[in-house]
């Protein structure tokens, strides 16, 4: 038996190479069929894994052609054919797989394969060999009753890809319906319980994905979802390159573009590899952008870089292959020393990484100022080198830098190794560029000095004041020295009417600068010259002029920047003796602002003689204000309006005239005006002023008693000044000044008699009604008698009264005051005990008055605290003398009598002036004897 078993096998292989060898001599068909040894299922990929050998295969290594066909839900249903070429080995198991777009749980697939030799061996083959049986591929998957799934789950794929998604559901499920971010998604009905959802070109929108929903009626579970996970798309590395500074580290860096993690752990950033062919070394870069590569010490020198970026769904690489002595980038020089020998010259010193006196390198130095570069130069070195920078400015801020290469490879510059410093300081290279203006004002020239600052390459430093000397020409020993301080740029001087030759000189810390001179004749400041009207653009100014000599100097123009400003600004150009016109350019110049120009010419003595004026605008602008218009020359049929002249700085243009509007209901317009009929039928006169120096106008043919309205406006080469409200006035009447020649002067007449009369009344009530009489200061007695009477003063001993009133309280010591309208209570006095009144007799008056003075006395004496001012009462001793209707019909006549009325002193507290004679409760009569 064991020789059986040994010999079987011999015997085989001694046979089929025979057989072999026959169907090459006969030309019959050689067919290997290959068998499928396992398929598998990736879901999650969606890829389908084949593994197939070919049987009876007795040749070492076979270049065979395998066919492989999928169908899909039936064998009839073919989707995919792809022939596969490979060597083939004997006994050796191949490999093959195949991705699905639709999700393997959805739908079976089946597998087949067949086999044709195609090596050159051998004669070419026209037929395959037989198919293998079919292989179902499929994912078991158990969709119950009322539910529903959606494969496949959490899909990981690229941005812009193509993605097809299926619905499996159960039975009794109806209406589904899904949504890609609320958008709804179209479906195609694969099957009774599955349908298909293709998606196209999906973005990416964020790295926690995108949410597809979907929801069925009848089902358990009525809303399901899933989400896509879309990466943006892994790029190439960029600029990838290495280099050496020491030779010991090789830096290789590279751009690792978008970074393609995602959320929730669906994917991870992107991660980089190098690999070194030569040396087969493989290292993971802890970075994104770089690594660091240690060199050997087996003296390679050339290198091959695979740089390789990976993630989740594919591979990126780039190569690089180069030599050593090739990438090499310098270290920054050191010890770098910077030495200013002057004020223009500075020595610089720098030392560099060598590799010994034969090895060369070549440096670069650059001279900065105000970060532009304004010198640069190459210098080869071994060890250290060292540069001179010239022609520097004094006073002046620099910075020197240097950097290395390699000379013989270049590969990269090093980085710059810098120093910075300032030149010293320098005396001023150049005069100040000066100009004055001159006023002549009561016999004195009111000079004013302006000059330029240097520039910094003039200055040479900072300008610390300025010298400024004045000499008199006329006589020569008398000067005077002035000295302003920096930053000012400009000073006053007044000076009488004598020759001066004025000297500027600008100091520093180190020197002083060459002198400005400028000579006043005596005459500056009087000079008149016709005035010339110019007319500018927005560039500027166009300025011409004639020469007055032959022996110029040069020329200067001058203007104001700011003309409106009460600051002037004054401004300068100075020009060459063969220069009759430049352009006046400025940034300050604005549209409808007058700028006024001088022109001054430059004798060889410094003089400066003015030669013309121009004034103009950039741009002329219709006027911005009308002018104040007045009416003078008021009469019943004209009148005159009348406005003032404009101040010509302020003017928006040149006034080339002015329109006067007349308005009013009916009017006759002058035949060189224009009429028009507005829509209230009103009548409006225009009539143009052409020439500007006019400022009247005279309104004539007007009606008496009409109002007419009126508006002057100026007009420039621009247009019209605003059009603003109308003023108006109304023609008096013909009679109207008649009536006012006769009612002024009686105006004055009556005004004058009032003014006479108060001043008279007041005469008149001090003499005959003062507010307190005094019988012994009064002067009415004078009138009624004479000065010769001995009586002319009453005393009151010497007069019975026929009648006498008394104010009293009577009623008790509560009382109420009628004049304030307000209750309380007063202590009073009693009446009179036993009086002739309370009685009904007649008590003789001089009695009458020792008891009431005694009474009443005694009450006020008891009441301190009321008021004692007294009141003056009195009545006629006698119808004749006044009061009659008081008395009785016939009354007996009294033996004495005066002819005015007694007065009698009165407390003030018992008289209410308040109340009338009729109802005052307290007042009493007390007759003489011829009343009951």
């Amino acid at each position: 038996m064991a020789f059986s078993a040994v010999l079987h096998p011999v015997f085989l292989l001694a046979v089929l190479p025979l057989r072999a060898s026959l169907t090459e001599v006969l030309g019959e068909p050689f067919q290997l069929t290959p068998e499928i040894l396992n398929v598998t299922v990736e879901s999650k990929l969606q890829q389908v894994n084949l593994q197939w050998t070919v049987p009876n295969l007795i040749h070492q290594e076979l270049n065979m052609v395998f066919q492989i066909e999928i169908s899909r839900m039936k064998t009839s249903n073919i989707i995919w054919v792809e022939n596969y070429s490979a060597p083939v080995k004997w006994n050796q198991v191949l490999h093959w797989n195949w991705k699905s777009e639709i999700p393997l749980e959805c739908v079976a697939h089946f597998i087949r394969i067949r086999a044709v030799v195609d090596d050159a061996k051998y004669p070419p083959q026209r037929s395959w060999s037989s198919w293998t049986p079919w292989e179902e591929v499929s994912v078991q998957v158990s969709v119950e009753p009322n539910t529903f799934l959606i494969f496949p789950e959490d899909k990981l794929l690229e941005e812009g890809s193509n993605v097809t998604m299926c619905l499996m559901y159960g039975q009794y499920v109806y209406n589904i319906s899904c949504k890609l971010q609320e958008k709804p998604i179209h479906r195609e009905q694969l099957d009774s319980h599955v349908s298909l959802m293709k998606l196209n070109s999906v973005v990416f929108r964020n790295i926690r994905g995108t949410n597809i929903n979907c929801q069925a009626m009848n089902a358990t579970k009525k809303l399901l979802g899933t989400v896509l996970f879309v990466s943006k798309i892994l790029e190439e590395p960029k600029n990838f390159s290495c280099e050496t500074q020491d030779f010991k580290t090789l830096t290789c860096s590279w751009e690792p573009g978008v970074d393609t993690a995602l959320a929730w752990n669906q994917q991870d950033s992107q991660t980089y590899s190098l690999y070194e062919s030569f040396s087969g070394r493989q290292e993971l870069s802890d970075h994104k952008n770089s690594h660091t590569w240690q060199i050997t010490e087996d003296s390679q020198e050339t290198y091959n870089f695979t740089l390789t970026a990976k993630n989740n769904l594919r591979k990126r690489s780039v190569n690089l292959i180069f030599n050593l002595t090739h990438r090499v980038h310098q270290k920054p020089p050191h010890d770098v020393t910077l030495e200013t020998l002057s004020a223009t010259e500075a020595n610089m010193t720098w030392k560099v990484y060598s590799r010994g006196d034969n090895y060369m390198l070549l440096c670069q130095l650059e001279l900065q100022h105000q970060r532009e570069v304004i010198h640069a130069h190459n210098v080869s070195v071994h060890v250290s080198g060292n540069y001179l920078f010239s022609d520097l400015e004094p006073d002046t801020e620099y910075k020197a830098r240097v950097r290395c290469a390699d000379a013989n490879h270049f590969w990269k510059w090093s980085d710059w190794a810098q120093k910075e410093f300032t030149t010293p300081e320098a005396a001023p290279s150049q005069a100040p560029d000066a100009w004055r203006h001159v006023r002549s004002e009561n016999g004195s020239h009111f000079v004013t000095l302006f000059w330029k600052p240097l520039l910094k390459s003039q200055a040479n430093g900072k300008i610390v004041f300025y010298d400024i000397v004045v000499e008199n020409q006329d006589r020569p020993t008398e000067s005077k020295h002035y000295r302003v301080e920096a930053p000012a740029l400009g000073t006053q001087l007044s000076l009488d009417l004598s020759s001066y030759k004025i000297h500027i000189t600008a100091n520093n810390s180190v020197g002083v600068s060459p002198e400005s001179v400028m000579v006043l004749s005596n005459d500056s400041g009087h000079e008149e010259v016709h005035e010339k009207r110019i007319k500018g653009t927005k560039d500027g100014f166009h300025i011409s002029w004639e020469p007055s000599s032959g022996d110029a100097l040069g020329y200067v123009v001058d203007w104001c920047e700011h003309s409106r400003d009460q600051h002037c600004d004054l401004q300068w150009k100075k020009l060459g003796p063969n220069t009759t016109s430049t352009m006046v350019t400025s940034d300050a110049f604005k549209p409808g602002v007058r700028y006024n120009f001088r022109i001054f010419e430059r004798s060889l003595q410094q003089d400066a003689q003015l030669i013309g004026r121009q004034t103009g605008y950039t741009q002329e602008r219709a006027p911005l204000e009308n002018p104040q218009v007045s009416v003078s020359n008021f009469t019943s049929n004209s009148f005159i309006l009348n406005w003032p002249a404009y101040d010509s700085d302020f003017q928006s243009a040149f006034i080339e005239g002015y329109r006067v509007y007349l308005k009013s209901q009916d009017m006759q317009c002058h035949p060189k005006g224009r009429r028009t009929i507005l829509p209230d039928k009103s009548v409006l006169c225009e009539y143009d002023i052409e020439d500007p120096e006019q400022k009247t106008f005279m309104v004539e043919n007007l009606r008496p008693e009409s109002i007419y309205e009126y508006l002057v406006v100026p007009y420039t080469s621009a247009g019209l000044g605003p059009n603003e409200t109308f003023a108006w006035v109304k023609t008096p009447d013909e009679n109207s000044h008649r009536l006012l020649q006769i009612i002024l002067p009686m105006t004055l007449c009556v005004l004058l008699i009032i003014i006479v009369c108060y001043w008279k009344s007041q005469w008149v009530k001090e003499k005959c009604y003062p507010d307190i009489p005094n019988p012994y200061k009064s002067s009415i007695l004078s009138l009624i008698k004479s000065k010769k009477n001995p009586h002319l003063i009453m005393h009151v001993k010497d007069c019975i009264p026929d009648v006498l009133e008394v104010i009293n309280k009577v009623e008790g010591p509560k009382t109420q005051r009628i004049g304030s309208g307000k209750a309380h209570t007063e202590d009073v006095p009693r009446p009179l005990k036993d009086t002739p009144l309370q009685l009904g007799l007649l008590t003789p008056p001089d009695k009458l008055l020792n008891v009431l003075g005694k009474d009443y006395m005694k009450s006020l004496a008891e009441s301190p605290t009321e008021e004692t001012s007294l009141i003056y009462v009195s009545q006629l001793a006698s119808p004749m003398c006044g009061d009659k209707d008081n008395l009785a019909t016939n009354p007996p006549m009294p033996v004495h009598c005066s002819e005015y009325k007694m007065q009698m002193a009165v407390p003030g507290r018992l008289a209410s002036p308040a109340l009338s004679e009729n109802n005052n409760p307290t007042s009493r009569t007390l007759s003489g004897q011829g009343e009951q």
